[in-house]
């Protein structure tokens, strides 16, 4: 196998697995921490809200900012100092003895992992030809992303379990700052070496809506923004819903994994179908449209098992059918230089911005219903049309390549 498919693919889906680690470790050592820090009772749901969206709101705007303004800079570097500060701030973490600073260094968090998200697809589309760029994304930004989450809370749990959440917090940010960062200077390679990349990459250039593909952007950002509702909407509080249907212990840690363990398993042959067949904007449609539609049938079905099956298949689904392909839309559409800023704004707005309302939604409605299960439907609906707005995208930019191929 080529060496940028090991040092380039492999080493990124590596840091983004631990990435994944240092955002989901709240999630798993939330109970605890609401007990230590006096917020367990009434007001668990808009405290759980506002810890577990912190880390969003500054992912949202790091993604945006950093992905225009670290555009001048070699994506290397930007990787290995933002990996190098998370990293730390996972670890003090630990010690907080207050909410006040636990949302400080989750800000801190989301800044700094908001900052390097950009750069994975810089390296992309720098090291990977445009037939390769669907399996380069499920590499590096897939496999890490939900290999952590389809292992991250059967790691995690029996940690928090035998050691308490401080422990986890060291450990987590540990394996960043020791084990990460030496591996990322040592098998990474600047972007002067890497065969596609951009020579007017880093310029001055002005971002203009031409450079982002035109008014069809703002229907791909509406579809990230669905997706970043469905995805943080389930993940910022699967420990908790698995164990609402009925789910302790290890067979909580067990069904918290299954929609990621799913995932996983569906992106080899989604990856190859995206390849060979070119659809990639219909494979990323169904990929919103059919997980929506199972999120609305919650409601109909009884028992926690067909509930959990459900929500399984629909975010196994949906990540490996929408989340590799939705990249490599973008890096084939945008202008070169606007690969980085681009998918900033894209993530940033999505996940950051989507993720931030969907932890409060399903919090909320939670609050108010006494039921996980509204705010998941609630969330069916959004995604829906997040679909119908990406197969509508694709509509348009088949118009545009046929008055394209005329002139």
């Amino acid at each position: 196998m080529d060496n940028k498919w090991i040092k380039i693919a492999g080493t990124l889906m590596l840091g983004l697995f631990v990435a994944y680690m240092d955002r989901t470790n709240l999630s798993v050592g939330l109970p605890s921490i609401a007990q230590d820090f006096g917020f367990a009772g009434a007001n668990f749901a808009v405290t759980s809200s506002l810890v577990l969206t912190t880390f969003l709101v500054g992912y949202a705007v790091a993604n945006v900012f950093g992905g225009i303004i670290m555009q001048r800079f070699d994506p290397k570097w930007v990787v290995i100092w933002m990996l190098g500060i998370w990293s730390l701030a996972t670890m003090l973490t630990g010690f907080v003895t207050s909410i006040t600073l636990l949302i400080a260094f989750r800000f801190a968090l989301g800044v700094t992992e908001g900052i390097y998200w950009p750069q994975q697809s810089r390296f992309a589309r720098a090291w990977f030809a445009p037939d390769e760029l669907t399996r380069a994304n499920s590499i590096i930004q897939y496999y890490g992303q939900f290999l952590a989450l389809a292992l991250g809370f059967i790691i995690l749990t029996p940690i928090y379990d035998h050691f308490g959440w401080q422990t986890m917090f060291f450990i987590t940010g540990g394996v960043g700052l020791f084990i990460m960062v030496p591996l990322y200077v040592v098998m990474l390679k600047k972007e002067s070496e890497a065969p596609f990349r951009v020579q007017s990459e880093g310029n001055k250039a002005k971002l203009t809506m031409q450079a982002l593909g035109g008014p069809a952007f703002l229907l791909l950002l509406f579809s990230y923004i669905s997706q970043g509702m469905l995805f943080w909407g389930i993940t910022l509080w699967i420990p908790m819903v698995v164990k609402s249907l009925g789910f302790t212990g290890t067979a909580q840690a067990v069904g918290s994994a299954l929609p990621y363990i799913a995932a996983v398993i569906l992106a080899i042959p989604m990856s190859i179908i995206s390849d060979k067949t070119g659809k990639r904007v219909l494979i990323a449609a169904l990929g919103l449209l059919i997980p929506g539609i199972l999120l609305i049938l919650l409601p109909q079905v009884e028992g926690g098992y067909l509930k959990l099956g459900l929500i399984t298949v629909a975010l196994g689904y949906y990540a490996s059918s929408f989340t590799p392909n939705i990249w490599s839309i973008l890096q084939s559409s945008v202008e070169p230089e606007a690969v980085g800023p681009a998918s900033g704004i894209i993530n940033g707005l999505g996940a950051g911005g989507g993720g931030t309302l969907a932890g409060f939604l399903v919090g909320l409605l939670k609050q108010s219903t006494g039921s996980y299960m509204s705010g998941f439907v609630a969330l069916g609906i959004i995604v829906v049309l997040g679909g119908i707005s990406l197969l509508i995208y694709g509509k348009i930019k088949e118009k545009q390549l046929a008055v394209s191929a005329l002139k």
